[in-house]
């Protein structure tokens, strides 16, 4: 890779070969762009027929979680931007230009707006709460495609290897090391959780998941807490929070 590389796409994916072919179609292979597909090895006849269309794409193999498979397509990354995405995610068109005027920005990272791929009123009062979290607190979630400057990245040494709320605790880390930009792109996230499980019960369990974190529950407990309602309708075959 070239040592002007821009950013590294890094996309963890448990399973999910339908929706990470979809999002490796809108990452063709591109001057300044490194996409690294970080997978647990479980690798269905899709996932086997992906890895050979693409061999542009850096395939890498980690333990289950979604924290571990995001260090591990880091330490394979040698973009000056390293932009973690969800396997479910639809980028926006500009996202690349994005980057560029990042690059010349203060920022050490930061992340996409957030919007769901629903009609439903419920997905727009869920995206407006988003961005009042995000402006009041700083505070993006994994499924906004966050994304940090390789060198603070090192700096940090990573996200933590815990099964749950490693984005927040990340996000938490990282504000310390400077301003974050919060950029108008929107990144599109599958509204399945909420569809499936129901959007108050699903934002419900958000936010108190989020708050319990807050008060000191350890991620291993909220880890089996949030999996029991949830186990089925996660994007990219992970434990994680989204939303609210």
């Amino acid at each position: 890779m070239s040592a002007a590389l821009l950013v590294s796409v890094i996309v963890p994916v448990r399973g999910d070969s339908g929706p990470l072919g979809a999002l490796l179609a809108q990452l063709p292979a591109r001057e300044g762009v490194q996409v690294v597909v970080a997978s647990t090895g479980e690798i269905d006849a899709a996932h086997a027929a992906l890895r050979i269309a693409r061999p542009d794409v850096q395939w890498v193999v980690a333990p289950p979680g979604r924290g571990l498979q995001l260090n591990a397509g880091a330490a394979v990354a040698q973009g000056a931007w390293l932009w973690f995405v969800h396997a479910d995610s639809q980028l926006p068109a500009a996202w690349r230009d994005a980057f560029t005027t990042l690059d010349a920005s203060a920022a050490v990272g930061g992340s996409f707006a957030f919007h769901l791929d629903s009609t439903a009123w419920q997905a727009r009062w869920l995206e407006r709460a988003v961005a009042l979290r995000v402006r009041l607190f700083d505070l993006p979630y994994g499924d906004q495609g966050i994304f940090v400057r390789r060198s603070v990245f090192v700096a940090l040494q990573g996200f933590k290897a815990v099964p749950l709320m490693e984005d927040v605790e990340f996000v938490r880390r990282l504000k310390r090391q400077g301003r974050l930009e919060h950029l108008s792109h929107a990144l599109v996230t599958s509204a399945r959780r909420w569809e499936h499980r129901g959007w108050l019960r699903q934002s419900a369990a958000n936010l108190v998941t989020l708050g319990l974190y807050g008060l000191g529950v350890s991620p291993e407990r909220l880890a089996r807490r949030y999996d029991r309602g949830s186990s089925s309708t996660r994007g990219s075959s992970h434990v994680d929070q989204a939303g609210v």
